[in-house]
């Protein structure tokens, strides 16, 4: 008797081992399964900064290093055959998380079912050129590439205009694309805000990664205002007010503000070409925190609709407190705003 009691328990356990172990495997099926691959579109990716930024989302820097892609990639047909070249120099990296490329001067086609629509595409402006001419040129390519994404996207896509008059390239897609919900629309400041981060970082002799709220109010232009009262350092007695640290009140309102808003000028000057790996690492970033978040405490600067709020642009966080000197760089970045968006729908008519 005492051996059929026995027999029973053993077979309990190994019943109840076989048992744990099926559900641990059926577990972790779930935790190794794949993701969907996301479909990103970049559109101008033939030139500077689509050349820096495609690896760069082959690479997981935009989505994550677990999130597989599927690359969508147009340029204008004269940069066809370049734009082929960056396809098969991506082939040739063998980036495992890239799960296809498409390379097409086809806009309708480019616009198939993205999820993420990075617009770096846009025409420039040239010596000689009134800001009229550049943007009566840049309406006609966003109110085209607008009802490309409006019939092809997917519902919920993302977009992020990279290509100058961001925030009014942006307004013009949204005025096109009634169907994409127009929190769904940013153009990119965080170039901006990673400028301020790391002219404070020098300044103070720190980590970047430890300098966090720093706010870009208004256009992206040189009346953009790079705006530190709310901003923090993490140092070793905890955090402090950046004003605090470094004192200088003079430098932050002035030399500070005009090094960040004139930075691209700087680095045209120096490079004798545009902004390029650091532009397409902030695009990388804007989506990145977008779809995945910011960490706890932190905020960032993105270009979004405004709703009004602080008398000018929308922003997740709310309620902070804005000086005289604040409000008056606030109010001109406002009024230029105001000026393209009155050129963009002057072009249209």
């Amino acid at each position: 008797m005492e051996n059929i009691v026995l027999f029973q328990k053993i077979l309990l356990v190994l019943f109840t081992i076989a048992f744990f172990w099926k559900l641990i495997k059926y577990m972790w099926s779930f935790l190794s399964m794949e993701k969907e691959p996301v479909t990103v579109l970049v559109t101008g990716a033939a030139g500077q900064i689509g050349y820096a930024i495609v690896p760069m989302i082959a690479r997981g820097a935009m989505l994550g290093p677990d999130q597989p892609v599927i690359l969508h990639m147009l340029d204008i047909e004269p940069a066809a055959e370049s734009l082929n070249g960056v396809k098969m120099e991506l082939i040739d990296a063998a980036f495992p998380l890239l799960r296809g490329v498409v390379a097409t001067t086809d806009v309708q086609e480019a616009c198939k079912g993205v999820n993420i629509a990075v617009m770096v595409g846009g025409f420039p402006r040239k010596e000689g050129m009134e800001r009229k001419d550049v943007m009566s040129k840049n309406v006609s390519i966003y109110k085209a590439q607008a009802s490309a994404l409006e019939k092809n996207a997917a519902a919920d896509v993302k977009v992020l205009v990279v290509a100058n008059p961001a925030n009014t390239n942006a307004l013009i897609l949204k005025e096109f694309a009634p169907s994409i919900p127009e929190k769904n629309i940013t153009c990119l400041t965080r170039l901006d805000h990673n400028r301020a981060l790391g002219q404070i970082s020098e300044k103070l002799n720190v980590h970047v990664g430890d300098v966090k709220n720093v706010i870009i109010w208004g256009n992206h232009s040189s009346t953009q205002y790079p705006d530190v009262n709310h901003a923090t350092v993490t140092t070793s007695g905890g955090e402090k007010p950046v004003r605090e640290l470094v004192a200088n009140d003079q430098w932050l309102n002035t030399e500070f503000i005009t090094t960040v808003q004139q930075r691209g000028a700087a680095i045209i000057k120096a490079r004798k070409l545009s902004s390029a790996l650091s532009a397409a690492s902030s695009a990388c970033d804007h989506i990145r925190d977008w779809v995945l978040g910011t960490p706890k405490g932190s905020w960032v600067s993105m270009g979004v609709y405004s709703d009004g709020s602080y008398g000018i642009q929308w922003s997740i966080v709310q309620g902070l407190k804005i000086d005289e000197f604040s409000r008056g760089k606030l109010d001109a970045t406002a009024q230029e705003l105001i000026e393209e968006k009155s050129l963009a729908h002057s072009c249209l008519n």
